[in-house]
């Protein structure tokens, strides 16, 4: 477990330490960008091994209805996610689609995972990514940017089906069928 702790300091650390010491991140210059890679890549790497070592200890046990609404939520996060790309006319309704998509995936994830390993790391991650809203907003005004064509939205569908059917297939990949039988 402790694996997984220090994967997640890593991450969650790595990436505020922009926000939190921007003068120190400066200092570093465009090399600091490969030492903070390093971090994330490293936290990431910490966090698959500790949350895979982790013991199966039991919190609470969710309904199996809940498989159906976290499978939605995914899709939903994985189409929010992909708004951070678009340039169609969803570009722009929403300030941060990245971390908002990180905690749509830690919500849907907390709602079937009742094991203190899945606790810890999903309740971490949606900590982390309000964390990281909250200063963002606070330090930084925002130019919403013009919408674009609408043929890029239905794109984003596209894709967004596409890639929740390769999640899916990690997932069953993994031992982790994502659909209730």
């Amino acid at each position: 477990m402790s694996l997984l702790v220090i994967g997640i300091a890593l991450w969650a650390l790595a990436h505020l330490f922009k926000r939190l010491a921007p003068d120190a991140r400066a200092k570093l210059g465009t090399p600091g960008r490969g030492i903070v890679a390093v971090l994330i890549l490293l936290g990431l790497a910490f966090i698959v091994l500790g949350y895979r070592a982790a013991p199966f200890v039991s919190v609470w046990t969710p309904p199996s209805f809940m498989v159906h609404i976290n499978n939605l939520l995914m899709l939903i996060a994985v189409f929010v996610y992909g708004m951070s790309a678009t340039t169609g006319r969803l570009r722009g309704k929403m300030r941060h689609p990245q971390l908002t998509a990180v905690k749509i995936w830690a919500v849907a994830h907390l709602l079937v995972n009742g094991d203190l390993a899945s606790i810890i790391l999903f309740g971490s991650m949606l900590a982390w990514a309000v964390a990281e809203v909250v200063i963002i907003n606070k330090n930084s005004d925002w130019d919403r940017p013009e919408p674009g064509n609408a043929k890029k939205d239905v794109l984003l569908v596209v894709i967004t089906l596409v890639m929740f059917a390769v999640i899916t297939g990690i997932h069953a990949w993994l031992g982790v069928w994502p659909f209730p039988g």
